[in-house]
């Protein structure tokens, strides 16, 4: 299966080359990789261009804002999957995306999700919190429940009949695309239960009391463009569930895929 995967960036220079290197490490011998920057001028560029041998697809032109960005992304993708890991995120080893599409060859799923780990900006050894996702039960939307997007893989017919990332939505339309597909449209998914993605902390939607506010408000609006209705509750819970991922990861998790030393960890 061919993998299709999306970097957006912007003014990066200081964390897309571990985006890159992680990869361009995967041991999965299918993967197109496409960079869709903003214009920067930071450096950035030039970092991506050192890489250019393993890029599939590669713009740099001024945007309408990240989802713009990612929708310009999947335009190009010509892979079976399709996943999107922005420029201050990385795949924890090498055999990501290898246990990726082997869980979708035995689930058949139309959609895979994992986990992620926040980590410092500056020392991502530093991990700030822990988003274990849980087994798949559409109903848990309703209780504030959503996969992370970075660790979100979806099979590219499911875009193509579905639909891209809504443009008019600022920080949440990577939640309105999930509770669209999975909520609205009930594609099949599965959960993977392993750590795939490192993400720096300090999101766009979560910087600031004002900004998560902005974003609790797209969240409801999100249900609306969609015509559907959660309970009075819903985008209440949705930020108290992050309480929980400040606990450690399980001994378990912490452990996994330390024992194939094929894996390359990155940190």
């Amino acid at each position: 299966m061919k993998v299709s995967i999306i970097t957006v960036s912007f003014n990066s220079a200081a964390t897309i080359e571990d985006t890159i290197k992680s990869v361009i490490d995967q041991t999965h011998p299918n993967i197109e990789y496409i960079i869709i920057d903003g214009g920067s001028n930071d450096g950035t560029v030039e970092i991506i261009n050192a890489y250019s041998d393993w890029i599939s697809h590669c713009i740099s032109e001024s945007d309408e804002g990240i989802y713009d960005a990612m929708n310009k992304g999947l335009q190009k993708a010509t892979g079976d999957i399709i996943c999107i890991l922005n420029s201050d995120d990385f795949y924890v080893n090498s055999d990501v995306i290898s246990q990726v599409v082997s869980h979708f060859k035995r689930t058949k799923a139309d959609s895979i999700y994992g986990d992620i780990q926040y980590v410092g900006q500056h020392d991502t050894s530093k991990v700030i919190r822990n988003w274990i996702s849980g087994h798949y039960l559409r109903q848990r939307f309703l209780f504030g429940w959503m996969p992370p997007h970075p660790a979100f893989f979806v099979k590219s017919h499911v875009y193509k009949s579905l639909g891209y990332f809504n443009t008019e939505l600022k920080t949440s339309a990577d939640y309105e695309l999930m509770l669209r597909f999975l909520f609205k449209h009930k594609i099949s998914s599965d959960y993977l239960p392993e750590l795939l993605v490192r993400m720096r902390a300090g999101g766009a939607s979560n910087s600031s009391l004002k900004r998560r506010i902005k974003a609790n408000l797209e969240d409801r609006y999100a249900w609306k463009l969609n015509g559907l209705r959660p309970y009075f509750f819903t985008a209440i819970l949705k930020p108290l569930r992050k309480i929980n991922q400040y606990f450690s990861y399980s001994t378990v998790r912490q452990n996994s895929g330390q024992s194939n030393n094929r894996k390359k960890e990155y940190v």
